[in-house]
């Protein structure tokens, strides 16, 4: 064996172990952060209050003393309504529409008016949609729309309130999604929305380290029965939308298949959010927040984990184990196969 060679290769792996070793002690000794035990004093902004996780944690912190701004859309709707009659004083109802830039700074105006002893503490980026479609069902609309809320409605909250939690060295909270890197059939927009966000949140987690400001991003699962966040909408909805072209490619037979089995994956879900708030609430409030909660079930999480490591050849070909996929292949194939006769 060449002795040059072998000598570079051992310097090689010393000194790549010699950097692992280092980020390794920095993750374990990282220098101490501040967390809130009370609650008192402290400011929380949450965006999309009027209903499911935002409504549920807005009502959570409150109970636990914060001061809490809670953005709703429609502050006049029955959720927003709900929300301020059930909780304290110390809730604030705001109108905000994350697409608005308007309505974003004037939000930061009414926070900094009543903005508590202690600052704002922490923004969850909370408001979102979500809707299932194939990729040639949708519309540029329909991305447009997807992201415009999800993704720059949160850019534009951050954008806004980051001077205020950077002087509290607070948090930033980002509420993603397991489609943020599980790639699935049907959920195209909604998937793009939230890469974007991970992305966005994960370069921001690197900045706002200089200054000692957390963040972390919730990646939930299937909570569909607990938010009412999915778009309750039929085949003969995602029919009507087609051009004739996509028609003739997708069966309205399949267009239903396709309905019914996402209807009732959303049925299996879980029936409350309360995983989904205790993560959001050890974010705001744990000293050593973690970068990223999978919510998931204890079923489930082995494969998750495994997911984003795995070759995109095998992770494509685990889709081919689900029936409804062999249905799609065969039932549009065979409406190829009766359009060249």
């Amino acid at each position: 064996m060449n002795t040059t060679f072998f000598i570079g290769q051992v310097v090689g792996v010393v000194s790549v172990s010699a950097v692992l070793l280092f980020v390794f002690a920095k993750l374990i000794f990282r220098h101490g952060s501040s967390h809130v035990q009370d609650g008192r004093g402290h400011g929380v902004l949450i965006t999309g209050c009027d209903s499911g996780f935002g409504n549920q944690l807005a009502r959570c912190l409150d109970h636990r003393g914060f001061v809490v701004f809670a953005g709703c859309l429609s502050p006049e709707g029955a959720g927003a309504r709900s929300l301020a009659r059930q909780s304290s004083g110390n809730l604030k109802i705001l109108k905000m529409d994350v697409t608005s830039d308007e309505e974003v700074e004037q939000a930061k105006k009414m926070v900094q008016e009543h903005l508590p002893e202690k600052g704002l503490w922490a923004v969850v980026n909370n408001a979102g949609i979500s809707d299932w479609a194939e990729i040639e069902w949708s519309t540029i609309k329909d991305f447009r729309n997807m992201v415009d809320i999800n993704l720059f409605g949160s850019i534009r909250t951050s954008v806004a309130f980051l001077p205020l939690v950077r002087a509290t060295k607070g948090r930033m909270v980002y509420m993603s999604s397991i489609f943020s890197f599980f790639n699935c059939l049907n959920m195209g927009a909604y998937s793009v929305s939230k890469r974007g966000l991970e992305a966005f949140a994960d370069c921001l987690r690197v900045e706002m380290a200089s200054f000692g400001v957390k963040v972390s991003i919730i990646q939930p699962g299937n909570f569909g029965r607990a938010t009412n966040i999915v778009k309750v909408k039929t085949g003969f909805d995602v029919w009507e939308k087609l051009d004739d072209d996509r028609k003739q490619i997708f069966n309205r037979q399949y267009v239903e298949l396709a309905s019914e089995y996402f209807q009732s994956s959303c049925r299996t879900g879980f029936q409350n959010a309360d995983m989904v708030i205790h993560a959001t609430l050890h974010a705001i409030t744990a000293a050593q927040p973690k970068y990223r909660y999978l919510l998931v079930s204890a079923l489930d999480m082995f494969f998750f984990r495994l997911f984003p490591f795995l070759p995109t050849a095998l992770t494509d070909a685990v889709f081919s184990l689900s029936s409804m996929y062999g249905k799609r292949k065969e039932m549009l194939y065979a409406k190829q196969e009766f359009s060249k006769k």
